[in-house]
């Protein structure tokens, strides 16, 4: 249960950055210029599962939505977002589909085959704002995630907000501390070596303070994600992105 949270003030819109705005040039040049980008690989093979025919049903998600993932543009700035009633990622939204559209098993959160999935759709929007806004159906969901933000947890007793709203743009251990907004995951992480997604680098933190983390594809997951994401809206997603 969370209570008594002190919430830190927004950071004003005009204020907001990527943290591509703070890598080097040449790790910005590493995302900008798809010979150079590895993230690639995975839309690549994102691609080729998109089209593959799988399940009791042996039907493709571009049987569905179109072999070329072009109708697939704008999706990815509105997850997380409520579906039937419950709050959806787009890695969740995927595993429905294949559950409910293709009857083929869930994919596994940070495997290979989910995260190329997830790349594959989400670079369809590339250079499209963030679209989340608070409704009456996802309200609840961006409350807790808020709360989630805001509240000191672990060993270290520090919350998001404490790094990424009260102390972005100074330096923890020589490094900037990024505002956190999520407007390029999936993202390929040098320090990584592979591609990840935002619930692993959330996670990251988490552990990062002594905390317990949630767990993947979990309801407390989603809840942050939307906030985080609400938070980051109107800026225009950068997936396929590439962080040090």
């Amino acid at each position: 249960m969370i209570a008594h949270v002190g919430f830190a003030a927004d950071i004003p819109k005009d204020s907001r950055q990527s943290s591509y705005q703070l890598m080097t040039t040449e790790n910005q040049a590493m995302q900008d210029d798809p010979n150079l980008n590895p993230a690639l690989f995975w839309v690549m093979d994102g691609h080729s599962l998109w089209k593959e025919k799988t399940g009791n049903k042996n039907v493709s998600c571009g049987s569905c939505h179109g072999d070329s993932g072009k109708k697939m543009a704008g999706v990815a700035t509105q997850f997380p977002k409520v579906i039937k009633g419950r709050l959806q990622t787009l890695e969740g939204q995927i595993n429905q589909c294949r559950s409910a559209q293709q009857e083929a098993p869930a994919l596994a959160y940070e495997g290979k085959e989910l995260l190329a999935l997830t790349t594959f759709v989400a670079t369809q929007s590339k250079g499209m704002p963030i679209t989340i806004q608070e409704t009456l159906q996802n309200k609840k969901d961006l409350q807790q995630g808020k709360l989630f933000f805001n509240e000191r947890m672990g060993q270290l007793n520090l919350s998001c907000a404490q790094c990424h709203q009260d102390r972005a743009g100074l330096k923890l251990g020589g490094s900037l501390i990024p505002q956190g907004h999520p407007t390029a995951y999936p993202i390929y992480r040098i320090e990584w070596q592979t591609m990840g997604s935002l619930q692993r680098r959330l996670r990251n933190c988490m552990s990062g303070v002594r905390a317990k983390q949630f767990e993947y594809g979990s309801t407390e997951m989603a809840q942050l994600e939307l906030y985080l994401m609400w938070r980051a809206r109107g800026m225009p997603l950068e997936t396929p992105g590439v962080r040090p």
